[in-house]
């Protein structure tokens, strides 16, 4: 709207001719075609300056390609992993535009986000339901995406043995949406947030990328659904996937601008570090640890813990690697399982409280052992996990916990 603001400005008494009273009566026809003539070129001038600047649809930085810039749609971008994504793209100069409903993200961590890179054409937030099909269709048709990194769904194990048919919904179904809107639009590379989830409970120990995948939980089998339809639609296309199946996610930004904050109303479900800090800011009474009699070391689940700063990197290194018409799937882990008391332990040192700890039945649809062989990735990706000092990623995280004890605020005082 620059140049109909610049023509706006202009003094309208200021004239560089004028009229003699004789000539104004003999003169007033001719006056007023000119002035409609005038009126009509200052119109049609503004059009052409409008449909040119930079705010008019479909004109943006985010609707035209631009050398040298990867333009990412990040789904999710508002939530845990999302966010930390964004934020490494973003140092990275690549543009980002996140896709969230905010159901489980933070309208707070786009902002942190937005106050970090407020240059323009940087990153754009829109407020969407990739259940949606038509929405999303029109996301796509104003945006010129480079490629995909997708990371919404619903994400917890017992809640999806709860809310099986939200999960198949919300991850399958979703899924099979944007894909739909990629090949519509030529969008040609995805990076596929996967999970280990998808392997259920294998019996030999650390699992590779051909280990059989045997879900034994709703989100494990609808992630599983959803790596099918990608896979499937790669093969008649020249689509660059890449598809990373990743472990038990721990940590925050180690500068402290970002962090976890799951709704309360999640606590139920959410990770096992969240439910940790909890306890020890006294938001809940005590910890409590689902399942002693499993058939490990000290009777509690293992699980291979990975810091949120070392999956991020995977998924630029993902993006950077990804090649038209081939396929990548990598398992992202640590390589090592530590057990859930382990873990509370990590916790009460790196948080200095004494944690209540209160031990319970087995969580429905949960896994006795799953931990990684990262050897592939390392391979083909040169990755490796960097931050495997249990204790240190939760000491990082905890300090941005007790910073924001309430999270990055509620959604509306965040909107405001």
């Amino acid at each position: 709207m620059l140049g109909l603001g610049r023509i706006r400005a202009q003094p309208r008494t200021s004239r560089s001719w004028s009229f003699s009273e004789m000539d104004f009566d003999s003169k007033r026809k001719s006056n007023f075609a000119g002035k409609l003539l005038l009126a009509t070129c200052l119109t049609v001038m503004c059009i052409i300056m409008i449909r040119h600047s930079p705010g008019f649809s479909g004109l943006s930085e985010f609707s035209r390609h631009e050398p040298g810039v990867t333009h990412v749609l990040v789904t999710g971008g508002a939530g845990y992993i999302g966010s930390h994504a964004t934020l490494r793209l973003l140092k990275d100069s690549h543009r980002v535009t996140i896709v969230d409903n905010l159901s489980r993200g933070n309208l707070g961590a786009v902002k942190v986000l937005q106050e970090q890179f407020p240059e323009p054409g940087r990153l754009q937030f829109i407020y969407a339901d990739l259940g949606d099909a038509k929405a999303v269709n029109k996301i796509f048709s104003e945006n010129a995406f480079d490629a995909v990194i997708h990371f919404a769904a619903v994400a917890y194990v017992g809640e999806s043995t709860q809310e099986p048919l939200r999960y198949y919904h919300n991850i399958t179904a979703n899924t099979l949406v944007v894909l739909e809107a990629m090949a519509a639009h030529g969008v040609k590379t995805l990076i596929y947030s996967s999970t280990c989830a998808t392997y259920g409970e294998p019996e030999k120990m650390p699992i590779t990328e051909e280990t059989p995948q045997v879900p034994i939980n709703p989100y494990g089998k609808a992630k599983k659904m959803s790596e099918d339809f990608i896979l499937d639609f790669s093969k008649t296309s020249d689509m660059a996937v890449m598809i990373l199946r990743y472990f038990n996610v721990i940590g925050s930004d180690p500068n402290g601008r970002l962090g976890e904050a799951p709704r309360p109303e999640l606590r139920e479900h959410g990770r096992i570090s969240g439910a940790c800090f909890d306890a020890a800011l006294g938001i809940l009474p005590g910890l409590k640890v689902k399942g002693t009699d499993y058939k490990t070391a000290d009777g509690t689940c293992v699980r291979d813990y990975i810091d949120v700063t070392d999956l991020v990197d995977a998924h630029v290194k993902a993006l950077a690697k990804a090649t038209p018409g081939k396929v990548g799937i990598y398992n992202v882990g640590t390589g090592k399982g530590r057990s859930v008391k382990e873990f509370v332990d990590a916790c009460k040192k790196a948080t200095g409280v004494d944690i209540k700890v209160e031990y319970l039945d087995r969580r429905p649809g949960d896994y006795a052992e799953v931990f990684s062989d990262p050897s592939k990735i390392y391979r083909e990706l040169n990755w490796t996990a960097q931050y495997t000092d249990l204790e240190q990623s939760l000491r990082t995280a905890w300090r941005w916990q007790q910073k924001h004890r309430n999270g990055y605020g509620s959604p509306l005082a965040m909107a405001i």
